[in-house]
């Protein structure tokens, strides 16, 4: 539908040679943006959901309101130094670098039933950290949920047998 068209590619960004896919723009179509989180909301509907679980910092965006919609609790996934109590990690390796995800400690708990959102996956470094976070705490991870599949990085293989959802696939290569 909306989505395909609400996204922009931007050349070069971070760094040369990489084709940024923009979801920012989606948030300028309200229908989009609706559109996105419905899709999601659908999905995970009577799955028994507590917790989404959403990466810094587009992740947040589309996170948090499918908590909302699902009634269940939103946990912010963050860049070090970020959250103010005491938290747990995971490094991972990014296109471009090498980063860091935390959350706070006993925001997710063991049991919990955990959907992971990001707006891209590319290598599947950020949700592979995510996926080690949840398995640290013992959360058990409905699945691994975005806007964008980058299907050349390969990042769907990284993240087995977990299952993974993406709304457009986007060759870049």
């Amino acid at each position: 539908g909306a989505l395909p068209g609400a996204i922009r590619e931007i050349p070069d960004w971070p760094k040369p040679g990489i084709m940024f896919q923009d979801v920012t723009t989606i948030l300028l179509d309200p229908k989009a943006f609706q559109a996105s989180i419905d899709l999601l909301v659908e999905r995970y509907q009577g799955k028994g959901v507590t917790v989404v679980a959403g990466f810094e910092a587009r992740g947040l965006i589309f996170g948090a309101p499918l908590a909302l919609a699902l009634g269940c609790a939103f946990v912010p996934l963050r860049k070090p130094k970020k959250l103010p109590g005491e938290t747990i990690g995971e490094e991972y390796n990014l296109e471009y670098g090498t980063d860091r995800i935390e959350m706070h400690v006993g925001h997710v708990k063991e049991g919990d039933k955990v959907v992971l959102v990001d707006d891209l996956i590319a290598t599947g470094g950020t949700m592979g950290a995510g996926l080690r976070l949840m398995e640290r705490v013992k959360a058990e991870v409905v699945e691994c949920a975005a806007v964008i599949e980058l299907p050349g990085l390969n990042g769907r293989k990284k993240l087995e047998p977990h299952p993974v959802f993406t709304m457009l696939e986007i060759d870049v290569l």
